[in-house]
């Protein structure tokens, strides 16, 4: 069988071993390619892992692949229902970056109510030398204790995120498409979630009922002093309405991890908005979460080849 790995350079920078993918017979390493490069490296071979490169109906039709596996959870960028036509496999990898991608978004939550980063450089500009008492408050700090954390998305994640919140003292509602009682957690509608929550933190995956979910309508949900934390996907967010809101103080600020283009646009709205917090989607990216996946990714390859593929999101 011939592999074709495709986005190398955004699982490892040498940091991790992918070896694991090279037992199932020939492999073949690449990065970033466009469109027509792919279908170009594709042509013989029978298996493709990819991240986040677009395995299209343009790109499928013009290949012979019998397995597309993603180095991700989310597979937005495949064209799911070509592929079911096609008869070719298509699996994903849940649930390997759970505990990454949960102290990333604390991180940034901590950072949203502690302003740590903010003191870090007033103090490097050198501010508490020229200080005249000990400790000075130029920027506000506000425990998250007793305060309200609202998650869009009760999955793995979503559900991990809730247990850390509680053990912080939050109170904890979600929104969920999927009924469920889980203890210490309320389960609100949409409009509850937007209206009641200090912290909106989102864990769901991208589809037509999720785009731009937050918008001009629910931002105006929310409380002057709230603040919006997305570790999920960037299409969630229509990002000049949430530039709008944060510029005109008509919610306190905003933690992104991921945008809707990736890498950032140029022009991306949200660059400079006020009280607004971005980091280069690093939140599934620690080491150990990336070694995970791997041995992940290998597994349904191997799985496939028997005969009995797991992780299959297009039965």
């Amino acid at each position: 069988m011939k592999t074709v790995i495709l986005d190398t350079c955004t699982v490892t920078k040498g940091d991790v071993d992918l070896s694991a993918l090279e037992q199932f017979g020939r492999t073949e390493y690449y990065d970033i390619l466009s469109k027509e490069q792919i279908i170009s490296v594709l042509g013989d071979a029978d298996a493709v892992i990819c991240n986040k490169s677009v395995i299209d109906r343009d790109v499928i039709e013009a290949t012979n692949l019998k397995f597309i596996g993603v180095f991700a959870t989310g597979y937005n960028n495949i064209d799911i229902e070509c592929a079911k036509e096609k008869g070719i496999v298509v699996c994903n990898v849940p649930g390997y970056s759970t505990d990454s991608v949960v102290q990333v978004t604390f991180s940034l939550l901590l950072e949203l109510a502690s302003n740590t980063s903010k003191y870090t450089h007033s103090v490097a500009d050198g501010d508490w030398q020229r200080a005249k008492q000990f400790s000075y408050f130029s920027f506000p700090i506000s425990e998250i204790s007793g305060k309200v954390l609202g998650i869009y998305g009760l999955g793995t994640i979503g559900m991990a995120v809730a247990k850390v919140a509680l053990a912080f003292g939050m109170r904890v509602v979600a929104y969920t498409r999927t009924p469920k009682v889980v203890d210490g957690i309320e389960i609100v509608s949409e409009e509850c979630l937007f209206s009641e929550s200090d912290f909106i933190s989102f864990h769901c995956p991208l589809t037509k009922k999720t785009a731009k979910i937050v918008n001009e309508r629910t931002l105006s949900l929310m409380k002057s002093t709230a603040f919006i934390i997305n570790t999920a996907r960037g299409g969630v967010i229509d990002e000049y309405a949430l530039a709008d809101a944060l510029n005109g103080d008509r919610i306190a600020g905003a933690a992104l991890d991921v945008l809707t283009y990736e890498p950032m646009a140029v022009d991306c709205p949200l660059m400079g908005a006020k009280n607004c917090i971005i980091t280069p989607h690093i939140a599934w990216a620690a080491i150990e979460s990336r070694t995970r996946l791997i041995k992940k990714v290998s597994d349904n390859i191997a799985a496939f080849v028997k005969g009995s593929p797991i992780n299959v999101v297009n039965k």
